[in-house]
């Protein structure tokens, strides 16, 4: 790969199919398995020798503060201003001068991929055609395949985005399909987007294994937890199965908790098992 590349992990978006999750909490950095989103992905990219606020951008907008605090001088960050978040397209329009001419490696925070790396998105990468990682199956989007998270973007279909609210599927991706410049790679892994409640269980339990549980060390727990995720600080007296306890969440010692994640002393998001909540 000879074109310099540098990567930007979008982490504006409201998580609105997550409320009330988060209302309190940007959907970067919801926990899968204790670790925020936002980890996981920078964790990808030093994986792939991006580190560091000149190789590495992360975007902010909802609870902005939050992620600022979170990502501190690791990486460059741009803090959206205006009404709404200005989407994947904008948000690299608003980085145009970060950028400066290279290629850039953009990622999707809220993207959970287990089993496989992303390496083969920048080997033998020419700077000049759209990549895009896919994994097949419906919903079909790009041929037999949908998008899974990431795609590389040569700077010739990024420097003229205006950083104004739109996504890249029209302005770049469509554009790239149409004129026979999109390259999709397939992902060997498992790939959730961790947008709804089901898809982020499903991601939680998948970390915690077929008969596992994660559970953080000051938790404190006496009842009866399998397949599942426990948070820091959080109480279960009851019985606890394919759930997720947030931390500081609680579970009385006469609930059964499955099928959902709990925040707090009793709030409740439930996910239906046909939406991936392995039965």
């Amino acid at each position: 790969m000879a074109t310099e590349v540098c990567s930007v992990v979008l982490a504006a978006g409201e998580g609105t199919r997550l409320r009330p999750l988060t209302e309190t909490v940007p959907k970067a950095l919801c926990p899968i398995g204790n670790v925020p989103l936002l980890e996981l992905a920078l964790g990808r990219l030093t994986a792939l020798g991006f580190t560091g606020p000149a190789r590495v951008a992360v975007n902010a907008w909802h609870l902005a503060d939050q992620v600022v605090t979170a990502v501190g001088d690791r990486a460059h960050l741009s803090v959206e201003p205006g009404p709404r978040p200005l989407g994947t397209a904008g948000g690299l329009g608003a980085l145009r001068d970060w950028i400066d001419g290279r290629g850039v490696l953009v990622g999707n925070a809220d993207a959970y991929l287990a089993g496989g790396d992303l390496a083969p998105l920048l080997d033998g990468w020419d700077g000049t055609e759209v990549r895009m990682l896919g994994t097949p199956g419906p919903p079909y989007q790009f041929g037999r395949y949908r998008f899974a998270g990431y795609s590389l973007l040569p700077w010739h279909r990024i420097r003229d985005l205006p950083a104004e609210p739109a996504e890249l599927v029209r302005p770049v991706w469509r554009v790239a399909e149409a004129t026979g410049e999109l390259a999709v790679v397939p992902y060997p892994g498992r790939y959730l987007d961790t947008g709804t409640p089901g898809d982020y269980l499903a991601a939680n339990l998948d970390v915690a294994g077929p008969a596992g549980r994660i559970v953080a060390p000051d938790a404190s727990v006496t009842g009866d937890v399998r397949h599942s995720v426990v948070g820091a600080g959080a109480v279960v007296r009851g019985r606890v199965e394919n759930a997720v306890v947030w931390p500081g969440g609680y579970v009385g010692p006469d609930e059964y908790l499955t099928g959902a994640i709990r925040y707090g002393r009793d709030g409740t998001v439930t996910a239906a098992p046909d939406k991936g909540v392995p039965e």
